[in-house]
C-alpha cells in the first residue's frame, strides 16, 4: 500500500495518491492532472476512482478531467447532486483497491455531502481517514459556507458537524491517521496547523472543537470570529459542481505570445484587467499603467480570488521569462480561465518599444523611520486585525487589503501616507490597485513592519 499527499503550499491543500498492487485512486486532486496519471503510470497502476471529499469552495479540484481521461468513475458522498456522471455513494459503502477498503462516512456540516474516507488496510484494520474538511489538523470546516444552498443557518450546520464528529469521527482509534484536505493559510478554517499529517489520538487532544463539553459550546466554539469568505468561493462550488472549461484548452489560450501592439489593442478594446506576477521588488520599479500586482511568490492565487473575485474576468498576463505557463496554472487553479495570453518578452519588452510606463514610489524601513512623524502622518497598514492588534505604527490606520474595494474611496487624494503591511506583499499588491484608481500620493515601506520593528519608530501593543 501507497499513500502520498500532494501538498499545495499555495492553496494550503492537500490531495492525495493512494495504490495498492496495481490499482490507485485520488482524493480530491487538483486542476492539472497529468502528475496524477504519470505516476500511476509510472508505478503500473490504473487509476479506478477519483474521490471527492465535498464541492470544494476555494480551488477548482481537476475531477472531471481526470475521469475523462482515465475512465475512472467520479465519486461524491450522500445527498451530492452534480451535473456530470458521478457515483453517489451511500454512507457506509465500500470501495476496493488492490487489497485495500475506502469506506465512505457521510459528515455533513462543512456541506451537506461533505463525507470523510476511511482506508481500511489489507488486514481490515483502520489506517488513516482522508477528511476533507470535516476535520483538519487543529479546527474543523467552517460551517457557514453551505447556508445557501442548504437553507439552513450556520448555527444549524455547526450542529450538524458535531453530530458527524462525535458520531463517526471521535470513535475511531486514536492511532488512525488523519490526512486533511487543507492547512494554515487556508480561508476554509480559521485556526488550522502548519503540520499537514497526524493521529487522531492527538487530534482529539489538543483540537480545540474536539475538546468542547456539548453541541452547544462547539457550535458558539466553530461560529466564533468566522471572516467573510471570499467572494470567489461560490463560483468555485458551481464550477465543481456543474462542470468547467477542458484545462488544455484554458492553458493553450494563456500560453499565447502576445506582441506589444497584440497586447495594447486587447487592453483597449475589451474590459480587460493587466495582471502583473512579477515579484514586487520588480513591479515597483517599473510596470504598465493600470496593471494589478500579485506577484507569483507569495498566496497568488487566493489573493486573485479575493480580490478579483469574478473567475469570468479577462486576463492578460505580465509575468517573469519563463513564468508564463506557471501563472496560468496557478490561476486555472481558482478558476480563472479566460485568460487571452501574456505580452511576450514580459515588461522589457514594453519597456523598449517606447511605452509609457509607470512605477511605484517605495521607501526603506529606515527612510520612514527619519521621516515618520506621530502626529502629522498618517500611515496605512494593510495587514490583518489580528497582526494589527498584536503590534503596529502608532496612529496606524487599519485597511486590511482583503476589504480594499471597500475603503479605497474613503482616501483624502489630497493628504499623503504611507503604506505597508508585514514584508511588502501586499502592499505592493494594494500600492497597484491604488495606483490603477488614480490614487498615487504614498509612499509605500519595503520589508513592511518586519522592517520597520527594526527602526526606532514608536509601536504600540
Amino acid at each position: 500500500m501507497e499513500i502520498e499527499q500532494i501538498y499545495t503550499s499555495c492553496l494550503a491543500q492537500g490531495a492525495y495518491y493512494i495504490q495498492s498492487e496495481n490499482e490507485a485512486a485520488i482524493i480530491d486532486p487538483l486542476r492539472e492532472i497529468n502528475p496524477y496519471i504519470q505516476k500511476a503510470e509510472k508505478n503500473g497502476a490504473k487509476i479506478k476512482y477519483v474521490f471527492e471529499t465535498h464541492f470544494h469552495a476555494d480551488f477548482v479540484s481537476g475531477h472531471i478531467d481526470l475521469s475523462k481521461k482515465t475512465g475512472a468513475p467520479i465519486v461524491f458522498g450522500p445527498t451530492a447532486q452534480p451535473g456530470f456522471d458521478a457515483i453517489i455513494a451511500k454512507d457506509g459503502q465500500e470501495f476496493k483497491i488492490g487489497k485495500i477498503i475506502i469506506k465512505v462516512l457521510h459528515t455533513p456540516g462543512h456541506t451537506m455531502e461533505s463525507c470523510v474516507y476511511l482506508l481500511k488496510d489489507e488486514t481490515g484494520k483502520d489506517h488513516a481517514i482522508f477528511s476533507g474538511d470535516t476535520l483538519f489538523l487543529g479546527d474543523v470546516g467552517r460551517p457557514d459556507l453551505a447556508q445557501k444552498a442548504s437553507h439552513m443557518t450556520q448555527e444549524e450546520l455547526a450542529g450538524l458537524l458535531y453530530d458527524s464528529l462525535m458520531n463517526k469521527i471521535m470513535p475511531l482509534a486514536a492511532d488512525v491517521i488523519v490526512y486533511p484536505a487543507h492547512g494554515a493559510g487556508s480561508a476554509c478554517g480559521k485556526s488550522m496547523m502548519k503540520e499537514t499529517v497526524d493521529t487522531l489520538g492527538h487530534q482529539k487532544q489538543m483540537n480545540y472543537a474536539l475538546l468542547q463539553p456539548n453541541k452547544h459550546a462547539f457550535i458558539k466554539a466553530v461560529t466564533d470570529g468566522l471572516s467573510l469568505p471570499p467572494a470567489y468561493f461560490p463560483m468555485n462550488v458551481d464550477m465543481n459542481k456543474n462542470g468547467y472549461q477542458n484545462i488544455d484548452d484554458v492553458f493553450n489560450n494563456g500560453k499565447k505570445a502576445l506582441s506589444v501592439q497584440e497586447f495594447e489593442a486587447i487592453v483597449n478594446s475589451n474590459s480587460v484587467l493587466v495582471l502583473d506576477t512579477r515579484p514586487a521588488a520588480v513591479f515597483c520599479i517599473g510596470f504598465i499603467p493600470k496593471s494589478i500586482n500579485i506577484g507569483l511568490d507569495g498566496q497568488f492565487a487566493p489573493w486573485v480570488g479575493a480580490l478579483i473575485a469574478d473567475v469570468k474576468q479577462k486576463i492578460v498576463l505580465v509575468t517573469e521569462i519563463g513564468k508564463e505557463e506557471e501563472a496560468v496554472m496557478r490561476l486555472a487553479r481558482v478558476g480563472f480561465d479566460t485568460i487571452l495570453g501574456h505580452l511576450k518578452g514580459g515588461f522589457e519588452t514594453w519597456k523598449n518599444s517606447g511605452k509609457h510606463f509607470d512605477t511605484i514610489n517605495r521607501i526603506s524601513a529606515t527612510q520612514f523611520a527619519t521621516e515618520f512623524n506621530t502626529n502629522k502622518n498618517l500611515v496605512i497598514d494593510v495587514r490583518k486585525e489580528n497582526e494589527y492588534n498584536t503590534l503596529h505604527v502608532i496612529n496606524a490606520s487599519l485597511k486590511p487589503l482583503d476589504f480594499i474595494n471597500e475603503w479605497t474611496s474613503s482616501i483624502d487624494t489630497h493628504k499623503p501616507f504611507y503604506l505597508h503591511c508585514a514584508g511588502g506583499y501586499r502592499s505592493m499588491i494594494a500600492a497597484s490597485i491604488l495606483k490603477a484608481r488614480g490614487i498615487d500620493n504614498f509612499k509605500e515601506i519595503e520589508g513592511g513592519f518586519n522592517a520597520i520593528a527594526k527602526t526606532d519608530v514608536a509601536q504600540v501593543k
